[in-house]
């Protein structure tokens, strides 16, 4: 029947007792005030207010419509109120997308406990996996990433370097020896990702730099790598973070400059803008140096 804008007019006019002075209050010129109470007045069928030398004097029908649209201005007040306080107080669930074992090694640090503390209501969900879920189509809200991102919807903040070295087991070293260089890797067995992450740059430069090498196992996560080399399949390419942390491996190459990239924080251009993600996106920004130590190693 109405717009509340146009109420929201009449009630300035009503208040003041001039366009005049109602456009100042709203912040609008006196030309839109003037036509949103006409526009008003066309909707309702009858005139609201008067002019007369002095200003604008509400009609009988305006009169009576007054006490009525000071109801219906609380009340979206107090909608607004209820709007604001929600978004103070951050309540929902973040979706957060990253490895495995980055969701372990942020368990045990006070990342997460600081995060809770500073907003009790909000909750992180974390959705484990080496492959690169799609923000835009609502896979997840939050990725932490390292890797090539070329998505123009993502927007992203870079939190840390991702440096890769190869790893063997003590045991396998023992029985076959270390690579001096890259190229004895092709007289070696490697371990690498399966079909499922054919198209990881490790795959990619292991197949240029070993291209004879024997493939001893393969596996679609990067703790299966680890867990592949720990038990003396062959030799693996594996993040610092996890093969330096880990004592039955040793570190026989690199790092690797070519499988070097950067740790992002992404989301897209969208949810950036909302409160939930924007808290947890702000929180990880500010503590990249707490956060650097976690992704590299």
């Amino acid at each position: 029947m109405f717009d509340w804008d146009d109420l929201r007019h009449f009630l300035a006019v009503a208040s003041s007792g001039s366009t005049t002075a109602a456009a100042r209050l709203l912040g609008v010129d006196q030309s839109t005030v003037q036509r949103r109470l006409a526009e008003l007045e066309r909707r309702l069928g009858q005139p609201l207010a008067e002019r007369h030398p002095a200003g604008y004097r509400l009609t009988p029908f305006g009169e009576q419509l007054l006490p009525h649209a000071r109801r219906v201005e609380e009340s979206v007040l107090a909608l607004e109120d209820v709007v604001r306080s929600c978004a103070r107080e951050l309540t929902g669930v973040v979706r957060v997308t990253c490895p495995e074992p980055i969701v372990y090694r942020l368990s045990k640090s006070p990342l997460l406990e600081r995060f809770r503390a500073r907003h009790p209501h909000l909750q992180v969900e974390f959705l484990m996996s080496d492959r690169y879920l799609d923000l835009g189509k609502g896979e997840a809200d939050v990725a932490l990433r390292s890797g090539d991102t070329v998505d123009s919807e993502l927007v992203g903040r870079k939190v840390g370097d991702s440096l890769w070295a190869v790893y063997g087991s003590h045991a396998y070293i023992a029985r076959h020896g270390e690579p001096r260089c890259v190229e004895d890797l092709s007289h070696h067995a490697l371990v690498g990702f399966d079909d499922s992450m054919s198209g990881h740059r490790a795959n990619a430069w292991l197949r240029q730099v070993a291209p004879g090498a024997r493939w001893a196992a393969t596996a679609d996560s990067v703790l299966g790598l680890v867990s592949s080399a720990k038990a003396g399949m062959g030799l693996a390419p594996l993040p610092t973070a996890l093969g330096d942390a880990e004592s039955e491996l040793a570190r026989v190459l690199g790092p690797i400059p070519e499988l070097t990239r950067i740790w992002r924080i992404l989301t897209t251009k969208r949810l950036r803008r909302t409160p939930r993600v924007s808290a947890f996106f702000d929180f990880m920004a500010a503590e990249v140096e707490a956060l650097r130590p976690i992704l590299t190693g």
